[in-house]
């Protein structure tokens, strides 16, 4: 299953590790079932999903700056269409 490879302008530190890009791999209908069962926001729930493909714990991209977080979106918006 292929995915894309998302370069971070502003990397993000995490528990000693620093995140200069991450590696999303393409959703299944699994992974949209597990993040509809997280509580909160769609905004959170979206955090999740993003952490889940990427598999990077959810602070990472909670950290993450508005524009690369942008990114992620786009790329997963991209496997959608």
């Amino acid at each position: 299953m292929s995915g894309e490879t998302i370069a971070l302008e502003y990397p993000v530190k995490h528990q000693g590790h620093e995140y200069g890009q991450l590696a999303m791999r393409r959703p299944r209908v699994g992974d949209m079932l597990a993040a509809d069962k997280q509580s909160g926001s769609d905004v959170e729930r979206e955090i999740a999903m993003f952490s889940c493909l990427c598999e990077v714990p959810p602070e990472v991209v909670r950290e993450m700056d508005m524009k690369d977080y942008r990114k992620l979106q786009e790329a997963y918006t991209g496997f959608l269409s």
